[in-house]
């Protein structure tokens, strides 16, 4: 048998490829919509792509399976388990298999048992898997998906939060105690294999490490410590990061079925000198870094780093309206890729960053100031000091005198922001905030970048204030 693991760092997103090599079949499961990382594997394994499995209909990453469906023929396992309203609309399209707890799927010599953890989401299955080709005839892993993380546990708020299903927090945490019991009877060496690391919003506190076992998660992961369930339930519905509205968006896109990426219309290359024009009438994402961005750009355009698309350009663009982008050639597949991997497909042009430059139309810039040299101001009441950072972050420690504005929300709340003041942009480190400067700047605020950060104004040695 062989495992490969692979990770997207922008999604923080696991999913894994486990192959026969006696029979030289191939099976993902929980794969991402680019899907070359795969098939490129397979072909260097000697191994043919035949099936892919999903453990849920995932929210936060548009999944891969239709895609491997239609590039290689591979058979697609899907959950039949939970209600009407989470049902795979798309299986009768592909030759597909709906299946439920205790259903055995075979790749070769390889088996997976399938188990229904529901709790992260109704529909949700892990997959048990035995490795018959080597003589085992006990099970040695489980595939977790969204369900059990290493230190942590799949949130059960999604389909309330983003989805907009009343009352289903508290159903699903529910649900999730019982998972959880029946996960604690599994045998201490299997090992865990999550869809997730650090850095996800599928649950709270998810460690970085990429695999664990039942026994070391049943001794440290705080989440399986609970054997009343009113305590659990309250635990694990606190303290959840902000939810992605955009989440709601992928749910639908997964359970319907994504778009082929074939069918995607082209990216076009206008002429630079449209982009003046374009960019203060429509949206335009600039991924070039934010040092890059701050000492000159396009008027109009919001400032995105390639390596910060996919965790926040699901919150600011609009799905339902054309993107144009300004990026390098070179870097325009990576900065497709990642797009689309959150399903926005809309994107009808990419200016050539080198070309904006040398036709001289990054006319505008914005400043960046250290805590040092913002002290005063921001204590006077001169200035207006924007936390952008997550409301957990916020109640952990702030500023005094900050007001806390999510980066996530700040499109759709830039109206109530008072325009009597300058402001002040903050986040931890200075990424975000950069971020939240690019779009507080289109909209006609005199802003500033805190450079550093709350990280720079503690190292700085200035007060803050606690609650928590």
């Amino acid at each position: 048998m062989l495992l490969k693991y692979f990770y997207d760092k922008s999604l923080a997103h696991a999913s894994y490829m486990v192959g026969c090599q006696r029979t030289g079949e191939a099976i993902v499961i929980d794969p991402g919509r680019n899907v070359e990382p795969y098939l490129e594997a397979a072909a260097a394994e000697g191994l043919r792509i035949t099936a892919s499995a999903e453990t849920h209909i995932h929210a936060d990453f548009v999944s891969g399976s239709r895609e491997l469906a239609d590039r290689v023929g591979a058979k697609l396992y899907l959950s039949d388990e939970g209600p009407a309203d989470w049902k795979y609309q798309f299986a009768d399209q592909h030759n597909s298999q709906l299946v439920k707890d205790g259903d055995v799927i075979r790749v070769g010599k390889v088996e997976l048992e399938v188990l229904h953890t529901p709790g992260h989401t109704p529909e949700h299955v892990s997959y048990v898997l035995t490795d018959e080709g080597g003589g085992a005839n006990v099970p040695m892993g489980i595939f977790t998906g969204d369900f059990v993380f290493v230190g942590s546990i799949g949130r059960p708020d999604l389909l309330e939060t983003a989805a907009g299903v009343k009352g289903s927090a508290e159903t699903g945490a529910r649900q999730l105690y019982h998972s959880m019991r029946k996960f604690l009877d599994l045998p201490d060496h299997l090992q865990v294999w999550p869809a997730h690391g650090a850095g996800s919003a599928c649950g709270k506190g998810l460690g970085a490490i990429p695999s664990s076992t039942v026994g070391y998660e049943r001794l440290f992961n705080p989440a399986l410590q609970f054997k009343d369930e009113q305590k659990f339930v309250d635990y694990i519905l606190a303290d959840q990061p902000e939810t992605p509205f955009y989440f709601a968006v992928m749910k639908r896109v997964n359970k319907e079925g994504p778009e082929l990426v074939r069918n995607l219309t082209p990216v076009k290359s206008p002429a630079s000198d449209l982009l003046p024009k374009i960019a203060l009438s429509g949206q335009t994402i600039d991924v070039a870094p934010s040092a890059e961005f701050a000492a000159g750009h396009v008027p109009g355009t919001i400032n995105i780093p390639l390596n910060m698309l996919a965790q926040w350009a699901g919150f600011i663009v609009d799905y339902e309206k054309p993107l144009h982008l300004v990026a390098q050639p070179s870097a325009l597949p990576e900065v497709l890729n990642r797009l689309r991997s959150i399903g926005i497909n809309n994107v009808c042009g990419s200016f050539d960053a080198a070309a904006v430059k040398a036709a001289g139309l990054r006319t505008e810039s914005y400043r960046s100031e250290t805590p040092d040299k913002l002290k005063e101001r921001i204590a006077s009441g001169e200035v207006k000091l924007l936390d952008v950072r997550a409301a957990t972050e916020f109640q952990e420690g702030h500023i005094a005198g900050a007001e806390h504005r999510f980066l996530g929300k700040l499109l759709s709340e830039i109206e109530t922001i008072d325009r009597t003041r300058p402001v002040v942009a903050q986040c931890q480190a200075g990424g975000r905030s950069a971020i939240a400067t690019s779009i507080l700047q289109r909209a006609g605020f005199d802003v500033t970048n805190m450079s550093g950060g709350y990280n720079a104004w503690l190292g700085a040695g200035l007060p803050v204030t606690r609650l928590n």
